[in-house]
C-alpha cells in the first residue's frame, strides 16, 4: 500500500486497498443511514434480519427492491467489477467463500445491534458501524482472490448488468445463493444459539 510505479493507479492499490475502501465505505454508509433505514444497504443482511423477525415482510421487500435498483456501477475496466469465480477455484469454492463471508458479515450485524448487548453496553449502538465495516474489510481480504467478493447480491447484479458478458453471468447464481444461505445460517445461529444464552446483568 505504499507508493509504487504502475501502469495504472488501480494496479498499485492492491487487495488491501480495495478491502479498506469497501470496509471504510460500509462503515460510513451504515453510520449515516442507521437513523433513517437502520443501515439497510445489502439484500443479504436485510434477508437475515427478516428471518430473525426484526423486519416485516413488506419492509424487507421494499428495502431489497430499492437496494437492487440503485446498484448501477460504471466501471470500464477490470471486467466491469463483475463477480466471478477466479481461475484455479471451483464453483463449490466460490459458493463456500460467499456463504462464509456473508455469514461473518450478517452475524456481525446481529452482534453489533443486539438489544441484549445494548442493555449491558450503552456505547454499542454508537460503535455498531465500526465492527460491521471491519467485518467487510476482513471478508474482502479473504475472498477477493476467490470471487472478487460478492456478499451483496445488489452490487453483484449491478456490475453484471453493466458488464453484460458471459463471464459476469456464468457464475452469477453463486452471488445470490451464497449470500442468502450465509445470511440464513447467521440468523439461525443468532436466534437459536446466541439468543438462548441467559442475559446476565451486573
Amino acid at each position: 500500500m505504499g507508493v509504487n510505479r504502475a501502469d495504472t493507479k488501480c494496479a498499485s492499490v492492491g487487495i488491501q486497498g480495495i478491502a479498506w475502501a469497501f470496509g471504510g465505505m460500509i462503515f460510513a454508509l451504515v453510520y449515516c443511514t442507521a437513523g433513517i433505514s437502520g443501515g439497510h444497504i445489502n439484500p443479504a443482511v436485510t434477508f437475515g434480519l427478516f428471518l430473525a423477525r426484526k423486519l416485516s415482510l413488506t419492509r424487507a421487500l421494499f428495502y431489497m427492491v430499492m437496494q437492487v435498483s440503485r446498484e448501477k456501477p460504471f466501471y470500464g475496466k477490470h471486467n466491469g467489477g463483475a463477480n466471478f469465480v477466479a481461475p484455479g477455484y471451483t464453483k463449490g469454492d466460490g459458493l463456500g467463500a460467499e456463504i462464509v463471508g456473508t455469514f461473518i458479515l450478517v452475524y456481525t450485524v446481529f452482534s453489533a445491534t443486539d438489544a441484549k448487548r445494548s442493555a449491558r453496553d450503552s456505547h454499542v449502538p454508537l460503535l455498531a458501524p465500526l465492527p460491521i465495516g471491519f467485518a467487510v474489510f476482513l471478508v474482502h481480504l479473504a475472498t477477493i482472490p476467490i470471487t472478487g467478493t460478492g456478499i451483496n447480491p445488489a452490487r453483484s447484479l449491478g456490475a453484471a448488468i453493466i458488464f453484460n458478458k458471459d463471464l459476469g453471468w456464468d457464475d452469477h447464481w453463486i452471488f445470490w445463493a451464497g449470500p442468502f444461505i450465509g445470511a440464513a445460517l447467521a440468523a439461525l445461529y443468532h436466534q437459536v444459539v446466541i439468543r438462548a444464552i441467559p442475559f446476565k446483568s451486573n
